[in-house]
């Protein structure tokens, strides 16, 4: 059967123009939060690991050269860029955390919840470090330990501000906004 405009009535009853529903908007808002959740622990249990286990110790080999844990303690940004300014990239990390909360009230895919979760617990992991540790408040070093081949020592926090923009690219170039909609939909438009 058909619906107006040639639209099938699975499609026009699984899709509102408004975007999800409350309930699946619900679900997807749960699984932003478990993302979220899981990846900071994991984040946070990994930087205890390697600094009660590697601090004042030698590289431990994991896999060959491949990987190896080396404990460094990281006053600035990716590729320790900018360690002249850990306040400042102290501030874009806090208010980077509450665009992502904010954003995800608009979730309407489940692509965007595992994104948005995964960019947050990797932001608030590094944001953690810079609140909690030496050598102060604002100003504390990240701490990292994962060294692979001529690539700088990162953490998992970073693995997973990495997976979020790679998921967010998938998400646009798939035409998917953030609310679920496809960019070409020119529903709201013509409402």
């Amino acid at each position: 059967m058909q619906a107006a405009r040639g639209t099938s009535l699975s499609d026009a009853t699984n899709s509102h123009p408004a975007g999800p529903t409350s309930s699946r908007r619900a679900r997807l808002t749960a699984l932003f939060a478990v993302v979220a959740l899981a990846a900071y622990a994991v984040d946070l249990g990994t930087k205890l690991l390697a600094v009660s286990r590697l601090s004042g110790r030698p590289d431990v080999s994991v896999v060959g050269e491949l990987l190896v844990l080396h404990l460094t303690r990281n006053p600035g940004a990716a590729f320790s860029t900018g360690t002249e300014y850990t306040v400042a990239l102290t501030c874009v990390a806090l208010v980077a955390v509450v665009v992502v909360v904010h954003l995800s009230r608009r979730l309407g895919s489940v692509g965007w919840a595992v994104a948005l979760g995964l960019l947050l617990a990797g932001v608030a992991g590094n944001l953690t470090d810079r609140l909690f540790r030496e050598p102060g408040p604002f100003r504390g070093h990240v701490i990292d330990f994962l060294m692979l081949p001529h690539w700088p020592v990162f953490n998992v926090a970073d693995m997973c501000i990495n997976a979020a923009a790679v998921i967010i690219l998938v998400q646009a170039s798939r035409g998917i906004r953030i609310n679920g909609m496809p960019t070409s939909d020119r529903r709201e438009e013509s409402a």
